[in-house]
């Protein structure tokens, strides 16, 4: 089995994971803030953080990823381009992960669901992950036992009643993302029952998995508020316990599952970087036919990655066979394809 493992991988993930550890000792400043009810997602986080920086690594030391992702760095960081590339990176960011408006480009209830789904989830990470690690928590004023105050990295900051509007949206802060993955539900299960395009391609494990976990945790999470609020703590025990079972499920089952995504689109930024620079230098002429199908740079780099693939394509009379544009491609087995069957060849 072990020898199966990527051993680099392996020291990533596991120096991945001890540096969480450090992170929720130093950051709970000396687990003193560190909430021992909270221990079984924070070992679970601990898990996923190996887990996902395992498979991020084996998945960049994939020949096609590993060359994206070093030309998208190399390309990124030269000194001459590097004011205009954070420009563009501020535009990316705000087109590929805030507004994600490559979706609405496809549709726009699709853009819907995924934008409500995707925010509520951040949004609730952002919150339940540092409370999770002790690097933020609410303590009792001294004077004052309806009064509360933040305490952030072992420092406590500012304070606010527990009855005033602040309070209220800090308390219930993962109820309304709750809510708002919730509507985006309805929205990608609406697409998936009724466009056809979605029912010939949809999947139980890519599509209906995910969603039925976030269901789980969403629906849990409002029924410990439900039962705090509205039900006098009746059931909170046993909610609370399914609770964290369904969010230590989807825990474990991030880094294998759709969810990897999440961490792979920020990488796919680069290749932006890479069109960019191939549409302003040199073109590849076909050898057949002389026309420019693409940038010298992404034929070369074809060429290199092929090779390390262990596939050759160079031809017998000299040359390669990505130096042939596709169009002469599609001509040329369909030459080969008369020859094959003793027909007459022609163009």
């Amino acid at each position: 089995m072990l020898r199966q493992l990527d051993r680099r991988a392996v020291r990533n993930g596991l120096i991945a994971a001890l540096l969480l550890i450090a992170g929720i000792y130093f950051g709970s400043a000396g687990m003193r803030y560190f909430d021992p009810a909270l221990i079984v997602y924070a070992s679970a986080s601990v898990f996923a953080a190996f887990a996902i920086v395992y498979r991020y690594s084996v998945w960049l030391s994939k020949p096609p990823t590993g060359l994206y992702w070093r030309r998208g760095w190399q390309l990124f960081l030269r000194p001459k381009e590097l004011p205009a590339n954070l420009v563009m990176l501020v535009k990316l960011l705000w087109n590929d992960i805030v507004a994600q408006t490559f979706i609405e480009r496809r549709n726009h209830l699709r853009w819907g669901a995924h934008l409500l789904i995707s925010w509520g989830c951040i949004v609730a990470a952002l919150v339940t992950f540092p409370l999770s690690f002790g690097w933020v928590g609410f303590e009792p004023a001294p004077n004052d036992p309806m009064t509360y105050q933040a305490v952030v990295m072992g420092v406590r900051t500012a304070s606010f009643p527990s009855t005033s509007i602040v309070g209220f949206l800090t308390f219930h802060v993962l109820d309304f993302c709750a809510i708002a993955i919730l509507l985006g539900m309805v929205f990608a299960m609406r697409r998936r029952m009724y466009d056809p395009g979605a029912q010939a391609v949809q999947q139980f494990g890519p599509d209906f998995l995910p969603l039925i976990l976030l269901f789980s945790i969403c629906v849990t999470g409002l029924m410990l508020t439900a039962s705090s609020m509205w039900m006098f703590g009746h059931s909170y025990s046993f909610i609370s316990l399914l609770h964290a079972f369904t969010v230590i499920v989807t825990l474990v089952y991030l880094p294998f599952g759709k969810f990897f995504h999440i961490f792979q689109r920020p990488a796919q930024l680069g290749v932006a970087y890479y069109k960019q620079e191939g549409d302003r230098t040199a073109q590849a002429a076909c050898r057949r036919c002389g026309e420019a199908f693409a940038s010298q740079m992404h034929v070369e780099d074809l060429k290199t990655t092929l090779d390390e693939l262990g596939l050759d394509q160079r031809l017998d009379e000299g040359g390669h066979y990505q130096e042939v544009c596709p169009t002469c491609r599609r001509k040329l087995m369909a030459l080969n394809q008369m020859q094959a069957i003793g027909g007459p060849g022609f163009l």
